[in-house]
């Protein structure tokens, strides 16, 4: 469902983004859902998702999901639920920086229902030069047990990256209800000292290096 509301989110992008890029904080916006969906938009045609309490008729808080979780999570309304946010990374653009892609996802039981978060990076002119993303997570991967179970990725932002785009969807599989949950959604970014990458490649040449003497 991404790839098919992308496009109409990058309009919205030229309106301006929502926060300042600070490295070692957290650029997503509300992506615990604890202050129910502010901060998130809804594409056009889709309806966005809905923050709900734990229990009842959601995840228990005694099933699997983060430790610290507070008292809500993210989950559809409609059969696809799906919401964006932006931001302009300002004075970091252009920078050498590291990012760290991490959230809880998950479903109901066996049922295919399912969350994932992309991450568009921008350049100036808006269009797309890389992407990040976490879940979905299968009732596979999910042991068919309901709950929310960690992702992550991480990798270096394009050198010409502008600004970001994060987008939330939540897609109905079976059932009755949209049971595509998300929580604890978060993006850090830091910088990487010039030099770095290469500085860590050769101490790993150097530590191969010392284990392979250490064999012979």
């Amino acid at each position: 469902m991404i790839k098919h509301t992308l496009g109409l989110a990058l309009l919205a992008v030229a309106f301006g983004a929502q926060a300042q890029a600070t490295p070692g904080s957290n650029l997503i916006v509300n992506g615990n859902a604890e202050a129910g969906v502010s901060g998130w938009t809804g594409f056009e045609g889709y309806s966005l998702f809905q923050s709900v309490d734990y229990g009842s008729n959601w995840v228990l808080p005694t099933q699997p999901g983060p430790l610290d979780r507070g008292s809500k999570m993210f989950t559809g309304l409609t059969a696809q639920a799906a919401g964006f946010q932006t931001l302009d990374l300002g004075a970091l653009a252009g920078q050498s920086l590291h990012y760290e892609l991490s959230g809880y996802l998950g479903g109901w039981a066996a049922q295919g229902d399912n969350a994932l978060l992309y991450v568009s990076f921008l350049d100036a002119q808006d269009n797309e030069i890389g992407h990040a993303a976490i879940g979905p997570v299968t009732p596979a991967e999910r042991g068919n047990q309901t709950g929310l179970f960690l992702r992550t990725a991480s990798g270096q932002l394009p050198a010409n990256t502008s600004a970001l785009m994060f987008s939330l969807s939540m897609e109905r599989l079976g059932g009755g209800d949209n049971d595509g949950y998300a929580d604890n959604l978060s993006f850090v970014v830091s910088s990487v000292p010039e030099g770095g990458t290469l500085a860590y490649a050769l101490a790993g040449l150097g530590l191969l290096g010392g284990l392979l003497r250490r064999r012979r």
